[in-house]
């Protein structure tokens, strides 16, 4: 009894250190608790700052004039015979204020499209992680299945080999392929541990996620194609892109920030009012100040300059970035028709065909029908073409995944 409570203890707590999460889940997870997500969005918050900030005006000045000395009454600080006060205002001039306004808005919509670029890019890793981890899951279910197999075949094979009924070269020829399969099952696990650290990341779950889907909806994800051909697919991209739009907003941005510093070449007005007690034309003396700098020359004329070279280089960037996105689009499209088509060719009945031949062998060999090197061969043959089967559908997926990236509109029906 105490053996049945300690089994079922150990049972619940591998349970409990497991959930079970459909793709939907992960990403409600995901964008609810990744981290580096919502650090990005205080960039926004931060733009929407300084468009407050731009907004500010200068505080206006308050200045006040006492009599330190009285030569004609010989009197330091003769307050009541000599003082004056005065403010003024700085008055921007030729829309500076309006244009950085502009500008810092301008920001805050790169900011947005940041965040955009990154929830996408985010997402794919979530997507990618998860049906690496589903397929590395099944590559292991088939290689402990065979595993369990080997593993008595060898153990009796070395009886018998102990007894002399069988040659010792046949236990070692059973010993490789067992090998071979714990070499693959170390390669899966290493796998499968880099998927769980993946996921709980970017999920911000501490448990090690358990891919839930059903055979059904596998072969339906894997049946799914992309809605259009390649030129179709390249103007989607080029209409939603996050990155390319962002390559194609800043140049708009560079476009407002020249236009800011041309603004400030022109000189600013310091508007005020002065009260004057006795140290005036007129006692009790009103006046109203007026200052502006002389333009004998344009001050911020460098980075007038230096802004419209900005203007061009990210003319040149961005069609740089339409280049790579379309060369990029085409690339990911030919990839996934070609890897597409590959499985296509594998009929549902061969891959049916595989298990039943395995199943076949399995139960010849135990008759005697079949000798030994026949079936290593077979068993070796198997064990090669299941993982290549497995990587074949994940490499589908991984590739429409990145079509999904680049395009980021839904494109699979």
């Amino acid at each position: 009894m105490n053996r049945i409570a300690v089994l079922c203890l150990a049972i619940s707590s591998f349970m409990a250190a497991q959930q079970q999460m459909s793709l939907l889940d992960c990403e409600e997870a995901f964008q609810k608790n990744n981290l580096q997500l919502l650090a990005e969005q205080y960039n926004i918050n931060m733009a929407d700052a300084d468009i407050l900030q731009a907004k500010i005006w200068e505080l206006p000045q308050l200045s006040g004039q006492f009599n330190a000395y009285n030569p004609e009454g010989k009197k330091f600080f003769d307050v009541g015979h000599s003082k004056g006060a005065g403010i003024t205002q700085l008055i921007y001039m030729g829309g500076k204020k309006k244009n950085e306004i502009a500008f810092a808005k301008s920001n805050k919509e790169l900011a947005q499209l940041q965040f955009s670029q990154l929830l996408v890019d985010l997402k794919t890793q979530l997507h990618s992680a998860y049906f690496n981890l589903y397929y590395e899951k099944l590559k292991l279910e088939n290689t402990d299945k065979q595993l369990g197999y080997m593993n008595d075949l060898l153990n009796a094979y070395r009886v018998q080999s102990a007894k002399g009924n069988v040659s010792l070269k046949d236990a070692v020829r059973l010993q490789s392929l067992v090998i071979q399969l714990n070499h693959d099952k170390l390669e899966i696990n290493k796998n499968i541990l880099e998927f769980e650290q993946n996921l709980k990341v970017l999920t911000g779950i501490s448990e090690d996620i358990e891919p839930l889907m059903s055979e059904a909806e596998a072969k339906e994800a894997l049946a799914v194609q992309p809605f259009g051909e390649e030129e179709e697919l390249k103007s989607k991209a080029l209409e939603n892109n996050a990155d390319y739009r962002y390559n194609l907003k800043l140049i708009d941005n560079s476009k407002l920030y020249a236009q800011w510093q041309k603004s400030l070449n022109i000189p600013d007005l310091n508007l005020g009012a002065a009260w004057d007690q006795a140290g005036g034309t007129f006692h009790n003396e009103a006046n109203l100040t007026l200052g502006i700098p002389l333009p004998l020359w344009k001050a911020n004329q460098g980075n007038v300059e230096k802004a419209n070279y900005a203007i061009q280089q990210n003319q040149k960037n961005a069609d740089f970035q339409k280049l790579t996105l379309e060369t990029k689009v085409q690339s990911a499209y030919k990839t996934w028709k070609a890897q597409y088509n590959q499985l296509l060719d594998i009929k549902t009945t061969d891959l049916q065909n595989m298990d039943l031949v395995y199943n076949g062998m399995v139960t010849n060999f135990r008759k005697g029908n079949v000798n030994l090197i026949e079936f290593t061969d077979f068993m070796d043959s198997y064990r090669e073409t299941a993982l290549q089967i497995y990587d074949m559908k994940n490499e589908i997926m991984q590739s429409a995944e990145q079509l999904n990236q680049l395009v980021q509109t839904k494109i699979f029906y």
